[in-house]
């Protein structure tokens, strides 16, 4: 499933084509994914103009001048998908399905040219529109935590957030109401660096870990938005390159590879139905 740095990566790549511009045609070719979509959806975004484009946690949010915000998750598939609405193909992206495919679900033809497809194979993403005034009420957002991007989000908050909590310290960092996003990948990757072991109890850990854990969260993200996020099986960049974090992994994926750190062989775990990797060395 696509993390926050992948549909960081996807918001940025669809700014110089989208924001500012008007959707001259939207068309919309079934009644929804994961959840229908709103009554009238094509109608209500052709014509509008996409004011600005944002992101909380891992949905999308292109923000319309008739106030109102069309909110994209991407699910574990979904993709957006930048071409030419007059050749009708996906100029930019080679390993995209063709032209015309079942799998094109939302296809937004926009002024000077562009066209921006929602492709998503498995159907688990969703689209949905709010009014911009009542965002933070919708399903898809409400209840969420700090972006951990964000100023909100550092040692004290973790701090206050892991508080007499007996759970590991990644089960709650993967949990959206503590912080938005952080994503699996990530969590492993950022307690590792900040030598913390993802078993912990998240209580036990002492503040100056944390401020750690909290700046080190921060610099993988940082990292893999630069480098176009991590691509495992589906996600590409709207320009249709694959993403290369996943290079610059140093625990994730790699059991049985010695840590980078110390050489002792990284260990895969499961916490809460998903993997984990971690150095039994370097992290405590």
């Amino acid at each position: 499933m696509p993390e926050l740095p992948e549909v960081e990566t996807v918001r940025r790549g669809l700014l110089p084509v989208l924001e500012g511009r008007r959707i001259a045609r939207a068309d919309v070719r079934r009644e929804g994914l994961r959840r229908p979509f709103p009554p009238g959806l094509a109608d209500r975004l052709t014509g509008a103009r996409v004011e600005a484009i944002g992101r909380r946690s891992k949905v999308l949010l292109l923000h319309l001048d008739g106030g109102d915000t069309l909110l994209v998750h991407l699910g574990m598939t979904g993709r957006m998908l930048v071409g030419d609405a007059v050749l009708g193909a996906y100029v930019h992206d080679a390993g995209a399905a063709a032209p015309g495919s079942p799998h094109d679900h939302v296809v937004l033809d926009v002024e000077g040219g562009a066209r921006v497809t929602f492709n998503d194979a498995r159907r688990f993403g969703a689209m949905d529109l709010a009014r911009t005034a009542e965002l933070g009420a919708h399903r898809m957002v409400a209840g969420l935590g700090p972006e951990p991007l964000g100023e909100g989000f550092d040692g004290a908050h973790l701090q206050r957030a892991f508080r007499g909590r007996s759970a590991p310290v990644k089960a709650l960092l993967l949990d959206g109401r503590v912080v938005a996003g952080i994503g699996n990948i990530y969590a492993a990757e950022a307690l590792h660096r900040a030598g913390i072991d993802p078993r912990r109890a998240a209580g036990r850990v002492g503040r100056a870990r944390l401020d750690r854990l909290a700046a080190e969260v921060k610099a993988v993200l940082g990292q893999a938005i630069e480098a176009g996020g991590s691509s495992l099986r589906d996600h590409r960049r709207p320009s249709g390159e694959l993403g290369d974090f996943q290079l610059a992994w140093r625990v994730y994926g790699r059991e049985g590879q010695p840590c980078p750190a110390c050489g002792a062989p990284v260990l895969r775990v499961v916490q809460g139905g998903r993997s984990t990797f971690l150095c039994r060395a370097c992290q405590r």
